[in-house]
């Protein structure tokens, strides 16, 4: 957890968080100082940030949302003062609407933030002014803590080279809380075309099969917002077991980057589960994050326990060695 402290001071009215990175503080400021990298951990697990505008300059803008897997919006409104590469930038943050204008009654806030080289990489420090305690207060009491310790915590694979960090490595998968699981893989592999071997159907009957011996006998899909799908497999061999099925519908779809869906097993009479399924490319590599949110503790450990992620491991070799070699 790169976070090393988040404190309040209530005389002084400030939020300081401070994190450190075994990185070189240019690549640090990168992520700050370009828009597709900072949409990568600018906001919590399953409110990652869209930036329209990105005036990245004394004087310029920056107007943002934050997209809940179900769909519901947040925005955000910066305005950029003095700018340092690498070492400083201050800015003022409100809380806007979807054209970009400050909501009145909501708390703002002046932050500086402040990029320093160290012995074993470089260090962050933020610290966000409030105008009152009752301000301060007011954002504590939304879980500005919390949310950015979440959203710094994804730095760490935005600043890796992604080749090293994850390439190589097969499916990778995080507790992160009770209800919550990252599952991550690496591909060598344009973004474009991760993306369409999980979106058209005439692709993901190549590939999403699980263990050997299975096929895949329904593949409906539609990638509009709100649309469904329903998969469905059955094994060559009855020893195999029963086919099974899986249903769901579209809570937020954007095109190559993010694809969030309910998914619940077909003709199951229990809670589903909701899966928000992001594509982040760099360098040619492009890694797949799979951010799962269960209805409570005893079925994500039941799920789990069925042999899931092996399952999709398998499938994703299937995907490497069927289709990337063909492009």
């Amino acid at each position: 957890m790169p976070v090393t402290s988040v404190s309040t001071d209530a005389e002084a009215l400030t939020l300081t968080l401070v994190a450190e990175f075994p990185v070189p503080v240019e690549r640090l400021w990168e992520a700050f100082a370009e828009p597709r990298k900072l949409e990568r951990f600018w906001g919590p697990p399953g409110y990652p940030s869209t930036f329209g505008e990105y005036d990245f300059r004394a004087g310029g803008a920056a107007h943002y949302r934050m997209t809940s897997p179900e769909g519901e919006a947040f925005y955000g409104l910066w305005k950029f003062g003095a700018i340092d590469a690498p070492h400083a930038i201050d800015l003022v943050d409100w809380f806007a609407d979807a054209n970009g204008v400050a909501v009145p009654g909501m708390p703002a806030s002046r932050m500086a933030l402040r990029f320093e080289t160290t012995a074993d990489g470089c260090r962050l420090t933020t610290v966000t002014n409030f105008d009152t305690a009752a301000d301060l207060e007011k954002v504590v009491a939304m879980g500005v803590i919390e949310g950015s310790t979440q959203s710094m915590a994804q730095l760490d694979t935005v600043l890796a080279d992604l080749r090293e960090y994850a390439l190589g490595k097969g499916t990778q998968v995080e507790l992160i809380d009770d209800v919550h699981v990252r599952i991550t893989r690496a591909f060598e592999a344009p973004r474009h075309l991760i993306w369409r071997a999980h979106t058209e159907p005439e692709l993901m009957r190549q590939w999403l099969l699980g263990p050997d011996g299975w096929q895949m006998t329904v593949c409906e899909i539609s990638t509009a917002p709100g649309g469904s799908y329903r998969y469905a497999w059955t094994p060559g061999d009855p020893a195999l077991g029963p086919g099974f099925g899986f249903e769901g519908e579209n809570l937020v779809i954007e095109p190559e980057r993010r694809l969030v869906s309910t998914e619940r097993m077909t003709g199951l009479d229990a809670p589903g589960t909701v899966n928000d399924l992001s594509f982040a490319e760099d360098g040619g590599v492009t890694l797949l994050t799979l951010y799962i949110t269960y209805a409570d503790l005893a079925q994500r450990d039941m799920i789990l326990a069925t042999g899931m992620t092996d399952g999709m491991e398998t499938s994703y070799q299937r995907l490497e060695r069927e289709l990337l070699p063909i492009g």
